[in-house]
């Protein structure tokens, strides 16, 4: 008999329907090895040497997998192919006592380890026919990332419950994604908005009544008009009454085709924006999601960077296009495409569905998040193998002058834009404004109907939604694509950012932390050094370097700067004001602190006196978010995010019924988390 691990059991239960009666398919629940939560559990005097332990909620499982793996011929990890999921085959090896070596290298070895990008008959066979070692360089990476993670927040930790306040975190890379967040705002801040005009006229054909042509200035003599040249309505009305007594003509007409790329399948990050977008999913619920379509064999793996696609797919693809479009909408060679990434290396294919024919109205789905999933990915992976779309495009210039002046000739613009041949836009459902023009000549006269100036404001640049932050971590080279949904999810829960109108603002508590940061440990919260982290994780998978010299370079000033931290900073320096008002109880001063959910007032006779009080401007409570889960008690109720109101844990997230008090569900782990692979 054959033991077949992985690490979910939907998982389990679709590879169980591929193999046959020789073969038990049984799942880790992820991890079965980590890091004790109570402690630092790294050895930084002796080489870094981590401390492992099962976690208690493992022991069970890790005892019934060792029963069966004793009873089997041959154990096979069949683990997700990225750098996590090699970490959890290779703690498998470990916890279950098993040879670390595989059959490859030593034919008397009970394990294999298999990999695999979707799950499907003939992806398992191939694995199960391809077995290789244990990947050491992978899980040194994935270890280095968690040692360095785990130094940072429980040593930086610390430090901001000293200096700060209690119950607060750092983590690496969630802190440049707060740093980006916290810096967006000052710029909102600080932006100082400016007045700009703009001007534009309605024109029709001097013989018809059709619709009115509608042309925006954009030249005065030789001098072209910048976007924010017409800064006073003084400015704008002198033009537009010179305008009102011009003649019009056409004094040029351009014409093009232009093609309208189709766009590449999705890699994690671009389906976590696309998602956020179209569907107003967060990026951890779409990860939860697509988790679940991967386990079921619906989709390829969905932690990548990589847009390659298998020839098996796009010959399928093709074949499906030219059976349900017609031949024009099929490809006669699949598209080349190119990886952002300079690496790319998480995955070997872009994420697409496993079957090209198993189109969205056949796939029976009875979660409805799970359905608009699939079919947004399904329609990209199409998309991505559709010709371009041909897009006409005219634009056409208009010359004014008046009899008094004729050398003063202002110049407007008008376009338009018909597709020509819809493409790809067939299946890729994207916003597209058509605008016809009449059919003009050059020379022909035009008669003014209107012409208006309109004021404008610069804007201040958008706080980031989930999208663009992701798509910003992705273009600075932070965090890779199994770490983007975590980082938005952690700032959120720290209560470091808050969520309105779909945008992250930083809270008072946020901001204060990510000037503790800035300040005093830059190199934590430096977008170049993090990226570089980065780039160190890449060279120890790929074996060139080993995980404790990179480990090493960072902790020494790391530790050294923070002991002398210490020292330097005061308390009373970053979280007390002054204030005016008097203690209620004793008649001291009151003053201002910061506490894990932003200021408040305090005695200053504290410890004598430990009279508290709510500021004025306090934060309204936040009523509860669903997460779009039913309720696993009731299965009646929506899953809600809370936060609990009083007592030692005020503040914490927590996840309950919305029916409560009728039903009483609560967890304080969030379920999109549950049975899902890290």
């Amino acid at each position: 008999m054959n033991l077949v691990i992985v690490e979910s059991p939907t998982k389990a239960k679709t590879i169980a329907q591929f193999l046959g009666k020789g073969f038990i398919v049984e799942s880790s629940y992820g991890h079965v090895r980590d890091l004790p939560k109570s402690r630092l559990g790294v050895d930084v005097e002796n080489n870094f040497e981590p401390k492992y332990i099962v976690p208690l909620k493992a022991k069970k499982i890790v005892s019934a997998l060792k029963k069966e793996a004793k009873k089997s011929d041959k154990i096979i990890l069949a683990t997700d192919e990225d750098r996590e999921g090699e970490a959890i085959a290779w703690h498998l090896v470990q916890a279950l006592g098993l040879n670390p070596e595989s059959r490859i290298q030593n034919p008397e070895s009970k394990v294999e380890r298999i990999v695999f990008h979707e799950i499907t008959k003939s992806a398992i066979e191939k694995a199960l026919q391809n077995p290789r070692s244990i990947d050491e360089d992978r899980v040194s990476a994935q270890q280095a990332r968690r040692i360095l993670d785990r130094i940072v927040g429980y040593k930086l930790s610390p430090f901001l419950w000293k200096k700060v306040t209690g119950g607060l975190s750092a983590g690496r890379v969630q802190s440049v994604a707060l740093r980006l967040i916290a810096e967006r705002e000052n710029e909102i801040r600080n932006f100082k908005k400016e007045e700009y005009w703009t001007i534009t006229a309605s024109l029709l054909k001097e013989k018809e009544t059709a619709d009115s042509i509608e042309a925006d200035l954009v030249k005065i003599g030789n001098r072209t008009l910048e976007k924010f040249a017409l800064k006073s309505k003084e400015k704008a009305q002198e033009i537009e009454e010179r305008l009102k007594k011009c003649s019009y003509s056409v004094a040029s007409i351009q014409k093009k085709e232009a093609k309208k790329a189709a766009p590449p399948p999705f890699i994690t990050s671009t389906l976590q924006q696309e998602a956020v977008k179209r569907l107003r999913f967060s990026s951890k619920k779409t990860m939860f999601l697509a988790q679940h379509l991967y386990e079921k064999g619906l989709i390829t793996y969905m932690r990548t960077d990589s847009t390659n696609l298998s020839e098996e797919s796009t010959a399928a693809a093709k074949k499906w296009l030219e059976s349900n479009l017609g031949a024009k909408y099929a490809l006669s060679a699949p598209r080349a495409l190119k990886s952002k990434s300079k690496l790319a290396q998480e995955a070997h294919e872009a994420i697409r569905p496993a079957y090209a024919e198993e189109t969205p109205e056949k796939i029976n789905l009875t979660d409805d998040g799970e359905k608009k999933l699939y079919e947004l990915i399904w329609r990209r992976f199409i998309a991505s193998q559709m010709p371009d779309a041909l897009i006409a495009t005219t634009s056409i210039l208009i010359s004014a002058s008046t009899a008094d002046a004729p050398k003063t000739v202002y110049t407007l613009r008008a376009a338009g834009q018909q597709i020509v041949f819809d493409g790809y836009l067939k299946i890729w459902l994207q916003k597209f404004t058509e605008k016809n023009l009449p059919e003009l000549s050059e020379g022909e006269k035009l008669a003014l109907k209107l012409v208006k100036s309109d004021q404008h404001f610069t804007e201040p640049p958008p706080r980031y939604s989930e999208a663009s932050l992701i798509k910003t971590l992705e273009e600075y080279g932070i965090g890779r694509p199994s770490t983007y949904a975590p980082i938005i999810s952690v700032i959120q829960t720290r209560n470091y950012v808050k969520k309105e109108a779909g945008r992250f603002q930083p809270t008072e508590i946020g901001e204060l932390v990510n000037k503790v940061l800035t300040e005093n440990f830059p190199e934590v919260v430096d977008i170049g050094f993090t990226a570089q982290m980065e780039d160190e994780f890449d060279e120890i998978a790929a074996g060139k370097v080993s995980w404790q010299s990179v480990i090493d370079e960072f902790y020494q000033p790391f530790a050294k700067n923070l002991a002398a931290k210490y020292e330097e900073v005061s308390k009373s320096d970053l979280i007390q004001e002054k204030t005016d008002e008097k203690c209620d109880l004793c008649g001291k001063p009151m003053i201002v602190k910061m506490g894990r959910f932003g200021k408040f007032l305090a005695c200053s006779g504290f410890p004598e006196c430990k009279n508290t009080k709510k500021m004025a401007n306090s934060v309204a409570k936040e009523p509860p978010k669903k997460i779009g889960l039913k309720c696993p008690k009731c299965a009646e109720g929506d899953v809600v995010e809370r936060r609990v109101s009083r007592g030692r844990a005020r503040g914490k997230i927590f996840w309950g019924c919305s029916r409560y008090p009728s039903c009483d569900y609560a967890s304080w782990e969030n379920p999109l988390n549950k049975n899902s692979a890290s």
